[in-house]
């Protein structure tokens, strides 16, 4: 009988090790980063505005370089029907009623003309929207993926990035969670299995690095 192994990076020592590489044609994909998480009168308020300002800084930098940059909302009809089950499990949801003034982006995180926005009804940006055919006609390779939550849209984004083909790198600053046990604990599990997480630093970094000059 073996001895658990408690430690939590040396339990996942040697069976998740390894690295996605980065690719030639990368974006920026921020997700669902809107005023329902961030004004204190949403039920979905997050307390995210460090999130909000690593953003700030990764949109001007993506901008700078020139690097395609792609935004994701929320919207349901007025009965919530197109979200099926997930509108049915999170009533909440409902702030994102389309017309609501918690689904606009905040001021300083707004699309720019040119600027692909995805609306979706569930929590990745993949499922049942043109996100990867946009990707593909575009040809990127590779998305700078930030936004909210980490445990719900970031994660399920992050997967299903990964399993369309298209390398994910989520960016740990310019994410945010409700609290900081479930943000953790996610961040923790992509690195494993899914994603690489970098700093914002780090993805300054990689999207100077690609800059369309």
């Amino acid at each position: 009988m073996t001895q658990k192994n408690d430690d939590l990076k040396a339990n996942y020592m040697g069976a998740f090790d390894g690295r996605l590489p980065f690719g030639k044609y990368p974006a920026l994909l921020i997700v669902d980063f809107v005023m329902a998480y961030l004004d204190q009168a949403s039920p979905l308020y997050a307390d995210v505005e460090d999130a909000l300002a690593s953003n700030e800084r990764l949109l001007a930098t993506a901008r700078s370089a020139k690097i395609p940059v792609i935004f994701t909302n929320v919207v349901y009809e007025a009965d919530g029907a197109d979200g099926g089950l997930f509108y049915k499990k999170i009533p909440s949801l409902s702030v994102f009623l389309k017309g609501s003034p918690f689904g606009a982006f905040p001021p300083s995180l707004k699309p720019l003309n040119g600027e692909h926005i995805i609306s979706k009804q569930f929590a990745s940006a993949f499922f049942q929207t043109s996100l990867a055919e946009t990707l593909t006609t575009e040809g990127i390779d590779t998305l700078l993926i930030t936004g909210l939550s980490t445990s719900g849209c970031v994660r399920a984004t992050a997967l299903d990035a990964l399993q369309s083909g298209f390398a994910p790198f989520v960016v740990r600053d310019a994410c945010g969670d409700r609290h900081s046990a479930p943000h953790e604990a996610n961040l923790f599990d992509l690195q494993a299995k899914y994603a690489e997480v970098v700093s914002e630093q780090e993805a300054c970094d990689l999207i100077n690095s690609n800059a369309l000059i």
